[in-house]
């Protein structure tokens, strides 16, 4: 199999230091076995952070620690490889 696109919005904040960045429109890249392998987090009121192979954490976050299916059916935010790489590419 090949990875598997998703987006999903979060409207809560972080809950953290930069809980002012707002809500953001999260983006996986997942491995046949659930596993985020790229992962884009773009804020409405700040930056837009990325990671996967060689930067799979910085002083803002990390890549996704768990498998996306363990706690809901991610069937409905599916999205294509073009679009997850679209963005991948502006976030760059």
């Amino acid at each position: 199999m090949s990875p598997r696109y998703f987006k999903r919005r979060w409207d809560e904040g972080r809950g953290d230091a930069f809980d002012s960045w707002g809500a953001a429109d999260y983006y996986f890249e997942v491995s046949d076995e659930g596993w985020p392998t790229r992962q884009i987090e773009d804020y409405e009121a700040g930056p837009t952070v990325r990671y996967g192979p060689g930067r799979e954490e910085d002083e803002y976050g990390r890549l996704g620690q768990v498998r996306l299916e363990e706690f809901e059916d991610w069937a409905s935010w599916s999205i294509t490889e073009d679009e997850f790489e679209r963005a991948w590419a502006s976030a760059g």
